[in-house]
């Protein structure tokens, strides 16, 4: 059978859908006869009020994506993840840049909550990291789902997507040490940023499990750009750093050491072993096309909105957290040494 609408309500009990609306919604202004013509329909037709709409007009049904991040690729994936759960649900969704160093970050957050009627936000890294940040939204009556990385949630503040980066940078470090390479350089170390730390414990995990230690002066910092790539690549060779293998911790990165070897005609793969992380287009676009780590963003935010939603319409969840495990790619950057 058809599922009653509020207009059968309406019309068995001989008022207004906007009337029936006012009783569903306990509004005043209705009187205790129509109230009960109204409540005797809704018993005899077996209505259900959509719960969901009910909530979308007494609050807001806007939610924000909140990143820190140079990366235009990860940008547009997260926004592709995140957009695909508002549409399903009705929601729309505010894109907002900022710069997590600020002294102002959090006023203007607070600022965008209030003005724009932003019931919920999606933190990424570094910004998911700061958590007298997420406490401040949160004591604002924002609900805040964070992307971290991770092997499980850093705590129970609010919802929470985790990655292991660890596990990857394990992984595709290990993949390394298997091909006979030694000499290993880091290039992105940023001990402030979780994602950079939790790779790099990854790569010294693998050089611990193969009883070795990876040299500290192939740990270079650096930004997660392409431009960095390039300038820690140079400074590689202007120290003289004998290196055979480059991990990369972002695909940019991998791809600005890429172009530094092109421009000083070390053969790739062959004098150098290039691999990435995160599966964006620059590893697939460069020649040789990168071995690298799959990062699924547009999965990753998904899961996020999904979270965030829920949350926001009150629906029963069965978990407020969800991890994702990397795997390794590979492709044609990798040779194993020779002896």
């Amino acid at each position: 059978m058809k599922k009653p609408t509020i207009k059968d309500v309406a019309s068995l009990a001989g008022v207004s859908f906007k009337t029936v609306s006012r009783v569903v919604n306990n509004e005043a202004w209705v009187s205790e006869d129509i109230k009960a013509r109204v409540q005797s329909a809704i018993a005899q037709l077996h209505y259900q009020p959509n719960r969901t709409a009910r909530l979308m007009r007494t609050a807001p049904f806007s939610l924000a994506f909140v990143y820190d991040n140079p990366n235009s690729h990860y940008v547009i994936e997260m926004q592709t993840g995140i957009l695909s759960q508002c549409r399903q649900k009705g929601f729309e969704l505010v894109i907002h840049p900022t710069d997590s160093t600020s002294d102002q970050v959090r006023q203007e957050l607070a600022n965008m909550i209030g003005s724009n009627q932003v019931g919920g936000v999606i933190l990424t890294p570094p910004l998911s990291e700061n958590n007298d940040l997420v406490k401040e939204l949160l004591a604002q009556q924002a609900k805040v789902v964070r992307i971290v990385s991770g092997a499980v949630a850093p705590d129970d503040l609010c919802p929470t997507v985790y990655v292991d980066d660890e596990q990857a940078g394990f992984a595709i470090t290990d993949y390394l040490l298997a091909q006979g390479h030694r000499r290993i350089a880091f290039l992105g170390y940023q001990p402030a940023h979780r994602s950079s730390l939790g790779r790099y414990r990854g790569f010294c995990r693998a050089f611990a499990q193969a009883g070795m230690e990876p040299d500290p002066r192939h740990v270079l910092a650096g930004d997660f750009t392409f431009e960095s790539g390039i300038e820690m690549a140079t400074a590689l060779l202007e120290q003289g750093s004998e290196v055979s293998a480059i991990f990369g911790c972002n695909d940019e990165i991998a791809a600005g050491a890429l172009f530094a070897a092109r421009l000083h005609e070390i053969p790739v793969p062959g004098q150098w072993s290039i691999v990435g992380f995160e599966d964006s287009p620059f590893s697939r676009q460069t020649w040789p096309r990168l071995t690298t780590v799959h990062q699924p963003n547009a999965e990753i935010a998904a899961s996020a909105a999904r979270l965030l939603i829920s949350w926001m319409l009150d629906e029963p969840q069965e978990q407020n957290t969800e991890g994702f495990v990397l795997n390794l790619v590979k492709r044609d950057s990798v040779l194993p040494m020779l002896s």
